[in-house]
């Protein structure tokens, strides 16, 4: 007998987003269905307005659909309050961006602990799992350089350690080569599939780099609020 398939760990079910009102409302998503397997590597592309950022938001609890159902295993999430998305931001989430986002005269390794900090983890707990998220970026050796001492594609690495080191079920990684040169771009990519594929995290990226795309095992397209194409793809290897 085949067994019944696994539940999505993301669905997203006639998602719509409305900003401002009457004449000057704006329809960022209408009716987008999306569902996203645990262990995916998915690349969110599409042109400037297209919806995929707020699609991006909202999967990442920064922003609430206007309607529709956002289920997180199982989970409604357009009907937690904002301290219930708060906490799954926390616990399930981790977040890299294009500017880095790193504190100037803090130390890597300090970087890596601020998400421990504010879950209020004892110091030895913060900083070995600080360590442990260094070594599998390849940063050891590191942590006690602050980001003036560190390349862009370092600083990146930086910011993956301090997104992990929380041992999120998902990771959104927001334009993550965006300020890198071509070299230190596929470096990080590479990162990121080893990541997927051995630590086995389920990573959502926006990219408009259709060659840091091919990393992805599935590109989404997005255009005027809904998704246009939802394609799999060969994933490469580690």
């Amino acid at each position: 007998m085949n067994s019944a398939p696994a539940a999505p760990l993301i669905e997203f079910q006639g998602i719509t987003k409305t900003y401002g009102q009457g004449q000057a409302a704006f329809q960022a998503l209408s009716g987008v269905d999306l569902s996203i397997q645990q262990g995916e590597f998915l690349a969110v592309m599409g042109p400037s307005g297209s919806g995929k950022s707020t699609a991006m938001n909202i999967l990442g609890c920064l922003d609430t659909p206007s309607t529709g159902t956002y289920l997180f295993q199982g989970v409604h999430v357009e009907d937690l309050d904002r301290n219930q998305r708060a906490l799954l931001r926390r616990h399930y989430l981790g977040f890299v961006f294009q500017g880095f986002n790193l504190l100037a005269r803090t130390s890597a390794q300090e970087n890596v602990e601020l998400p421990l900090l504010y879950r209020g983890e004892s110091p030895a707990a913060r900083h070995q799992a600080a360590l442990d998220a260094l070594a599998l970026v390849g940063l050891s050796g590191w942590e006690h350089h602050t980001p003036a001492e560190l390349s862009g594609g370092q600083q990146q690495r930086v910011a993956i350690a301090r997104a992990i080191v929380t041992r999120p079920l998902v990771l959104l990684a927001d334009e993550p080569t965006g300020n890198l040169d071509s070299k230190r771009s596929h470096e990080i990519m590479e990162l990121l599939v080893r990541l997927n594929q051995e630590q086995g995290i389920t990573v959502l990226m926006v990219t408009h780099e259709p060659d840091m795309a091919t990393y992805a095992s599935r590109i989404v397209h997005f255009v005027d609020g809904q998704v246009a194409s939802d394609d799999a793809q060969e994933a490469r290897p580690c």
